[in-house]
């Protein structure tokens, strides 16, 4: 048992020092354009438990380690309306027939389009709601993509700043609701286009409560706690979008995409083990365990 403990410490350390040597590189491209990526250097160092962790800005807001300080906070955000902040929004919305003609079309042929996301997924979201990803961690799932061709080119053709969890047809169930919840992470947002839209749902960010339209986008942070509801008879159907929050600057986009490429890489076992640098194990061991904390999701 000691030594796989000390193991997992290693794999942890090993990791660690992995997104230092990224973020160096990335801080060597980008110091020749007058940018730094010091904010994801505070980021790492609180994702490893060595900074405290950060504190909410405003009710309900629960940030978790996974953290970029200093990024504006407010549960709901108007993306359509800001076409300087957001250019694909406002486009995303004037060709949501093709992506709703589409997905019901696709859901007329198979009505089990819809399975539960994870494990993980359906303790957090709950047996009600479930997904169907078309791209995860920068990666396009090729195979569901070609389900949805139309969809897939338009959502290429929009140039939308994609993050980590990415994109994804989402169904909740008549009769059921996902409970109160924190994402965490407060350097994504996320937009639900509306598809199919029973009256009645609704869904709440912090202290703010709304609900969805169909074609068009409502867009929350869900670093605050955030919770849905279907009380219909009907299923509630939207297109789920992660994207990078636009305060985040170029340089420390790359930084966070270098961060989660490598952790993916990890966690399919693409990168061999190899001993820590550092000479003491236990002394400069992370706080965070590698697959809880920035592997939690």
């Amino acid at each position: 048992m000691l030594y796989l403990f000390l193991l997992c410490i290693e794999r942890q350390m090993q990791f660690w020092e992995d997104v230092d040597d990224r973020l160096n590189d990335i801080e060597v491209v980008f110091s020749s354009k007058g940018l730094d990526i010091d904010r994801i250097r505070e980021f790492a160092k609180s994702a490893q438990g060595i900074l405290p962790a950060p504190v909410g800005k405003l009710p309900g807001h629960q940030p978790s380690e996974e953290n970029v300080e200093g990024l504006t906070t407010k549960p709901f955000w108007d993306v359509a309306s800001d076409p300087i902040m957001f250019p694909w929004a406002e486009k995303l919305e004037a060709n949501a027939d093709i992506i709703a003609e589409e997905f019901q079309a696709k859901l007329d042929r198979e009505a089990k389009l819809f399975t539960g996301d994870s494990a993980w997924q359906n303790k957090v979201m709950g047996a009600g709601w479930s997904a169907f990803r078309l791209q995860r961690l920068g990666v396009w799932n090729v195979e569901n993509c070609k389900e949805f061709p139309k969809t897939y080119e338009l959502l290429k053709s929009l140039n939308i700043p994609i993050a980590v969890r990415g994109v994804c047809f989402a169904r909740q169930a008549s009769n059921s609701g996902v409970q109160p919840h924190s994402d965490g992470r407060n350097f994504i947002l996320t937009s639900h286009l509306g598809l199919k839209i029973p009256e009645g749902c609704w869904i709440k960010v912090g202290e703010e409560e709304s609900t969805w339209e169909e074609g068009k986008l409502t867009t929350l942070d869900t670093s605050f706690e955030h919770s849905t509801g279907n009380p219909t008879d009907s299923e509630r159907h939207v297109l789920i979008i992660d994207f990078w929050h636009p305060g985040l600057t170029e340089a420390e986009r790359a930084g966070l995409e270098a961060t989660y490429d490598l952790r993916n890489e990890f966690e399919t076992g693409q990168i061999p083990f190899r001993k820590p640098r550092s000479r003491v194990v236990g002394a400069d061991a992370p706080k965070k365990g590698l697959f809880s904390g920035l592997f939690g999701g």
